[in-house]
């Protein structure tokens, strides 16, 4: 299929890059339904298949997709206060790690972004402050300073916008999916000042933003089924299990 063939990059197989896009769909629907969890699966299964260059700039290019159709599906629920705070924290982290593109101890990040998705989710209530415009600010200059080593900061971000809306499902959902939107789009201009040419994967990144499109909108219908309580202990769940997931990770 040379159509197929041109559209994809050379370092992989039609098979490898179809079971992508069929992921990115899948993911894409577990965190529009369950408001957390795709983004971090999808990486697992793109460090699996993916050169290591281009795993956390390609993820984040669909990320961004993903979670922008996310946004503008979810518009009504967006805070647009917050997102204005949180915007600039992301740029200045962003701006800070494009000085330090090195490699970081990744157990480091690990056990640090654990430590802080248990804390927001069963810890104690953070301070309204801490919710806040300032907080706000804080939380998306470091996360995104963190993201773009790392790559696995979607749940702590997750966990905090849950404390901000108190459970509320859709605001919770859409709000994440802005802060993550944000965060997101730095990467292109740091890694493509870096180097990293997105152009070889631009028509994978496409079809699988394409395929997230659908499975956000599949999983919202799921969402409006469930109630704020239940969307709360599920996330709560998720959460806990990506933290565990990720001190494992750190450990062996």
């Amino acid at each position: 299929m040379p159509l197929i063939d041109s559209l994809l990059p050379d370092q992989l197989s039609i098979a490898a890059a179809s079971f992508l896009i069929l992921i990115a769909g899948l993911t894409s629907a577990i965190t529009a339904s369950i408001g957390v969890g795709g983004g971090v699966l999808l990486l697992a299964v793109m460090a699996l298949m993916l050169p290591p260059a281009a795993i956390i700039p390609v993820h984040g290019m669909v990320q961004l997709g993903s979670n922008l159709n996310r946004a503008l599906m979810t518009v009504k629920d967006i805070d647009w206060k917050l997102l204005a705070a949180f915007t600039p924290g992301a740029i200045l982290g962003a701006w800070l790690a494009s000085l330090f593109l090195v490699q970081l101890p990744v157990h480091v990040l690990q056990l640090t972004i654990a430590g802080f998705i248990l804390f927001l989710t069963w810890g104690p209530k953070v301070p309204a402050i801490g919710l806040g415009r300032l907080g706000t600010f804080a939380a998306a200059l470091i996360t995104t300073f963190i993201s773009m080593f790392a790559g696995a900061t979607g749940p702590l971000v997750a966990a905090f916008v849950k404390q901000q809306h108190q459970g509320d499902r859709f605001r919770t959902v859409a709000n994440f999916a802005a802060a993550m939107s944000v965060q997101h789009l730095p990467k292109a201009l740091v890694f493509g000042a870096a180097g990293f040419v997105f152009m070889d994967w631009l028509g994978l990144m496409l079809l699988m933003i394409i395929s997230g499109a659908l499975g956000t909108w599949m999983g919202l219908q799921l969402l409006a089924r469930l109630s704020n309580r239940n969307f709360g202990r599920i996330i709560n769940i998720i959460l806990t299990l990506l933290a565990i997931r990720l001190v494992w990770d750190a450990l062996v």
